[in-house]
């Protein structure tokens, strides 16, 4: 027995496993493969940098989950999965990357060896580490069992956090107040922009408050200027200027848990529509998160962002918010529920989200958004940074 890396207690993983069970159950499904390294850690508690290789958290109705990957991986997945060392499953290297035959057939031979030649199999068919080849490698493999998209049935068994992932994204919640803080503090004309991040870098990887930090799941953006007008640039050489505006969207990470939080730095000088930017969004975020409350839906708080941010003579594309927890690259989304018009999804007591109320300008951006907590009384900010334009 290799000692265990324990994120969490095994009664919880159990109980994920049970709901997730559950929701297979009522979707008549016999097993399920999870390819999302998110979905697998948390069914799982599986953590290693391996997800560029083909790896699954095997699912039936009976005994453990099973954790199947690269065969130099299984040491890693023995330090850190909570299941029994029967339960991992490596093939051999010779798999890896190789043309001639691919890893999912012997995950088919797996599946056939635990009686499921002939079951109906669910598969994350719209995910970033399930390819076209894998799916058909597992056809071939399985040619009397029936593959049926389960894309993000495990994601929404997370939507509802347990009081220890809260925990976690609290204290992701100080590293990032930390990273935005290091960001106030040496930010200035003529710094260049890429020895500005690996400042962040270091802050977000320092931790907070005694708390290490863990690898985000998407690089700081850092635009600065017309570059500031796209949302998803990063950063390069170039010195940062006065009379300009850098918006910084990062995040906070902590085991995996993940609070994002963007604000906005100007150097110099604010012309007013910045300051008129500022104020609608403002105004429009204190409306939104008056929704954000259980019985409410994603809609509500979207529509009453939308309205008042028309009202005041702006308009934003696109939704303002999405929900958030455990990820891994290349997204810290949990891809379920979207703060937009059209989703309805009811609001419950534990769901965390980033709003994100981005207003991207003609000459500009402004990002100054909240992680939020949705409470039995309402919501809660997980960040304790003032709300504000920051300039300096």
């Amino acid at each position: 027995m290799v000692s265990r890396i324990e994120n969490f207690p095994t009664r919880e993983y159990e109980w994920r496993v049970d709901e997730t069970r559950a929701e297979m159950a009522q979707r008549g499904l016999d097993w399920l493969i999870v390819s999302d390294p998110s979905n697998m850690a948390w069914l799982s508690g599986y953590d290693g940098w391996s997800f560029y290789v083909h790896q699954a958290v095997l699912l039936g109705h009976e005994g453990e989950p099973l954790w199947w990957g690269r065969g130099i991986d299984a040491r890693g997945a023995l330090r850190t999965v909570w299941m029994s060392d029967d339960a991992v499953v490596g093939y051999d290297d010779s798999y890896v990357q190789n043309p001639e035959k691919h890893p999912c057939e012997t995950l088919a031979e797996l599946i056939r060896q635990r009686g499921g030649a002939k079951a109906r199999i669910g598969v994350e068919l719209d995910n970033y580490y399930y390819s076209a080849a894998a799916h058909r490698a597992l056809q071939a493999g399985l040619p009397e069992a029936e593959l049926t998209d389960a894309t993000a049935l495990v994601n929404w068994q997370r939507a509802v956090k347990s009081p220890a992932e809260i925990e976690y994204m609290r204290r992701a919640a100080r590293i990032v107040e930390h990273m935005h803080q290091t960001i106030l503090q040496i930010a200035e004309p003529g710094l260049p922009k890429n020895k500005l991040v690996a400042e962040v870098y270091k802050a977000g990887i320092e931790g907070a408050e005694g708390h290490w930090g863990d690898y985000p799941a998407i690089v700081p953006m850092a635009p600065s200027g017309l570059d500031a007008t796209a949302p998803h640039l990063t950063w390069d050489d170039k010195p940062m200027r006065a009379g300009e505006s850098t918006f910084f969207e990062i995040a906070g990470c902590y085991r995996r848990y993940h609070c994002p939080q963007s604000r906005t730095l100007f150097l110099g000088h604010v012309p007013e529509k910045f300051r008129e930017a500022e104020k609608a969004v403002l105004e429009a975020t204190d409306v939104a998160l008056e929704q954000a409350m259980p019985g409410r839906t994603c809609e509500d708080v979207a529509n009453a962002f939308n309205a008042t941010l028309k009202r005041l003579g702006f308009s934003k594309e696109g939704r303002c918010g999405y929900a958030i927890g455990l990820s891994y690259p290349p997204d810290w989304g949990e891809r379920t529920m979207s703060l937009r018009a059209g989703d309805r999804t009811v609001l419950k007591p534990g769901m965390t989200f980033h709003f994100m109320p981005a207003l991207w300008l003609d000459d500009g951006g402004i990002e100054i958004t909240e992680p939020i907590l949705i409470t039995e009384q309402g919501h809660e900010c997980l960040s304790t940074l003032p709300r504000e334009l920051n300039v300096k």
